[in-house]
């Protein structure tokens, strides 16, 4: 009996329609970030267990979650799916050998595998869907945006599932600073599909990073409806908290974080975890008291300690441990991540040698006063820190870090420099400008930090990036 397809033309092994159709609902619900597309999907396998793409399908949304502990059922659905190689066509042992690169290590010929899949089928949602999400994890900006292009043009708007495609195009075309037509085919994405909230999010990024903090904040509270039930739900209430936190409304962040991503005693959550450490080092950094949260949170993070998977978790469960005076937890840190360095042998050795492990030294110096050395290992990496993956919103905190460091160790004409960079992209920050008032004091001008802090009053009292 011959095979399938699925709705965008792209080939299965299976004959079966049942099954075709619970891949359908599985990546539905992944590509909307809702349910369980994992348990769809084993549902389809229970009864179908030698459905070919629904093993790939597992395996392929595992290889996101970059820890340890997916890397079992991971490796265990990709060698269901290797065992049925002789009935698998070529479409599928080309995701076969993707997920194969990927269990290996090999993250970046992963991503050239599932390009491989792409060129004969360029509908071929799931390949576009993994290797973008792997070109973000890995900070591979230009592919963000090359690998949607390579595409779309034999995408149409009539093809089933073309407004994630344009919301990943968006969200490639803001990492390469495009910002309007990413905020062109962010928009248009949404109104294919109000809920598609990676869409959203890629707005969001174009708002953040152009400095419209009013305008940012309408969008994320006029869509909640659309968002915040997802599993993306969290990611977003932090873009919505960065916001509130440029335009001094620190209530509202407090807010968010104690409502949205604080979680209760034993939530296990990475991707919060992320979020939470990164609005509450950022609340830090701008001189606030966050009580007991860090102590909260680093419970949480502490069953990562040792899980070098991936440099950007690292840095992140760094901070925490840091900040809240965990030194054995820090140590922790750094020593299983110079394993890794000294021994490993995937793409997450360069981003640990190269950036993960300096931003980690520099907080641990920050956090114990020492802000020279904070400033010296930053500033070799400040223009690499695409490597540690992520968006640029995210790798902004090792920017303000260093800014932090320099204002504190009193090297007044350094934040001074640093500031009238970020001003120049930025000239709508509240933040930005009354950092740059405190370098300009630090210096002795005066009528300098008196100009930067008006400036900064006023964009705080009249809003800011309403548009």
């Amino acid at each position: 009996m011959q095979g399938q397809t699925d709705p965008r033309g792209a080939p299965l092994s299976t004959a079966d329609p049942e099954n075709v159709a619970a891949l359908e609902r599985a990546h539905a619900m992944a590509l909307g970030f809702e349910g369980d597309p994992i348990a769809e999907i084993d549902a389809a396998l229970a009864r179908s267990p030698d459905f070919v793409m629904g093993w790939l399908f597992k395996a392929g949304m595992l290889t996101q979650a970059m820890e340890t502990r997916v890397y079992r059922p991971m490796k265990a659905a990709l060698e269901r799916a290797e065992a049925l190689v002789a009935r698998a066509n070529e479409r599928e042992r080309g995701h076969m050998a993707a997920v194969r690169a990927w269990v290996d290590g090999d993250f970046s010929r992963a991503c050239a595998e599932w390009d491989r899949v792409l060129v004969d089928h360029p509908r071929d949602l799931l390949a576009l869907q993994l290797a973008h999400l792997s070109d973000v994890l890995l900070g591979d900006t230009v592919n963000q945006r090359d690998r949607i292009a390579r595409v779309l043009p034999e995408w149409h708007e009539g093809a089933p599932g073309y407004g994630w495609v344009l919301g990943f195009y968006a969200f490639g075309l803001e990492e390469n600073r495009d910002f309007g037509r990413a905020e062109e085919m962010g928009r248009r994405a949404v109104a294919l599909n109000p809920k598609d909230a990676y869409a959203i999010h890629a707005v969001a990024h174009v708002h953040e990073m152009t400095g419209r903090q009013e305008g940012g904040i309408w969008w994320m509270t006029s869509r909640r409806d659309d968002w915040e039930h997802g599993n993306f739900a969290n990611h977003l209430w932090w873009h919505l908290s960065l916001f509130h936190l440029d335009v001094g409304e620190i209530d509202r962040v407090f807010d968010i974080y104690d409502r949205y991503l604080r979680g209760g005693p034993g939530a296990e959550n990475k991707y919060q975890e992320l979020d939470s450490a990164a609005l509450l080092w950022r609340l830090a950094l701008y001189g606030e008291d966050v009580g007991p949260r860090w102590s909260e949170l680093s419970e949480k993070w502490a069953p990562s300690a040792t899980d070098s998977l991936y440099a950007f978790n690292d840095v992140h469960a760094m901070m925490t441990f840091v900040a809240d005076g965990r030194d054995d937890l820090a140590e922790e840190v750094l020593t299983a991540a110079e394993r890794h360095v000294q021994g490993g042998a995937d793409d997450n050795v360069a981003m640990t040698r190269e950036v993960g492990l300096p931003f980690c030294r520099a907080q641990q110096a920050f956090a114990r006063g020492d802000y020279d050395e904070a400033v010296e290992r930053l500033l070799p990496i400040r223009y690499e820190t695409h490597k540690l993956g992520g968006s640029h919103a995210q790798r902004d905190v090792i920017a303000l870090t260093l800014i932090e460091a320099a204002l504190r160790a009193g090297r007044f004409a350094q934040a001074r420099a640093l500031l009238n960079e970020r001003l120049a992209l930025k000239p709508t920050s509240p933040q930005n400008w009354r950092m740059l008032a405190r370098a300009r004091d630090g210096l002795g001008d005066g009528a300098g930090a008196r100009k930067a802090r008006a400036r900064a009053t006023s964009l705080f009292s009249d809003g800011v990036g309403a548009a």
